[in-house]
């Protein structure tokens, strides 16, 4: 449990210091939205850019752990769209909630902690996860809003709609240019390397103050409606991952261990800033991140103590 309390607290404390920011008015009302589209703009492009530029196919080729955590991400993804949709939420907010309830904490939890477990072994799959969570996923998302948003009945229009949109998308964008990027052989200049370095570097801390600056408004409700998003993000998608890195692909033993624990993550920003950015959903999905964070040193704990590591 120390291991986790470790890299947790810090994530806490970022949120913390938003929500006292907020509530003493040092920061101000439009705090929240404003930092968020900072992240949005330009932090988080700058990191998708980064990695998908230079990550290389060595690095991913992981069959078996690729499909477990990408069939974990979706299947969960698609389960919870279909069962909001089916307590007719709307399919913008069914989305942002499938994205709450399977978008892993790869980045800022994942890392460190595998790292932490595993040794310098750990830090390969929990590249790769972060890469399926970051791009896929969100990809995946983004697409199910941007359909939501249309008004246009006429099917053709309205895909050229959905696809205008996505086009304009910097989340989108930047990491298909930087995949692109990347089949080009050719390296990132220092003083590029350096400014997308600072970006990406950005993008953690400001999305938790905005975080944290957002949960110092009254939110009713959204506590409540945030509880089977929290169960089905520490308890369903962890066993499901889990069924498919031991008993369907049978992964070796640091390659399952990993995909398991990087599954039972709480759940990222990145459904924050989605919900702030479309405006839908952001109080659901910030408890959501918050109470998530909190069970997740009970839940990665207990991974850690199954695994007997």
């Amino acid at each position: 449990m120390h291991s986790v309390i470790t890299v947790v607290l810090p994530i806490f404390a970022l949120i913390l210091l938003g929500y006292l920011c907020r509530k003493s008015q040092r920061l101000g009302d439009k705090a929240a939205s404003e930092l968020n589209r900072v992240v949005v703009w330009l932090c988080l492009p700058a990191l998708l850019f980064k990695v998908t530029a230079t990550a290389t196919w060595e690095q991913i080729w992981q069959p078996g752990f690729v499909l477990s955590i990408t069939a974990g991400c979706l299947l969960v993804f698609f389960a919870t769209l279909g069962w909001r949709l089916r307590q007719r939420y709307s399919l913008v907010e069914a989305s942002l909630d499938g994205l709450g309830a399977s978008y892993a904490n790869t980045g800022y939890i994942g890392i460190p902690l595998c790292v932490l477990v595993f040794g310098q072994a750990g830090l390969e799959p929990a590249l790769i996860a972060s890469l399926i969570v970051v791009c896929v996923l969100f990809s995946v998302c983004i697409v199910c809003i941007e359909v939501g948003l249309q008004s246009e009945k006429n099917v053709g229009r309205a895909a050229w709609a959905v696809v205008r949109a996505l086009s304009k998308n910097p989340l989108v964008v930047a990491p298909i240019v930087g995949g692109c990027w990347a089949t080009t052989g050719l390296g990132i200049s220092e003083p590029l390397q350096h400014l997308l370095d600072m970006l990406a570097a950005a993008t953690t801390p400001c999305a938790l103050i905005s975080l944290g600056a957002f949960l110092a408004q009254k939110q009713p409700q959204s506590q409540q409606a945030a509880w089977p998003l929290v169960l089905i993000k520490l308890v369903g998608q962890p066993l499901l991952t889990a069924f498919l890195a031991f008993k369907v692909f049978h992964l070796p033993a640091l390659w399952a261990h990993s995909a398991l624990l990087l599954s039972a993550l709480p759940t990222g920003t990145g459904p924050f800033m989605l919900a702030e950015h479309y405006g839908r959903e952001a109080g659901v999905v910030s408890r959501t991140i918050l109470l998530s964070t909190l069970g997740s040193v009970i839940t990665l704990s207990a991974c850690l103590y199954w695994l007997g590591v």
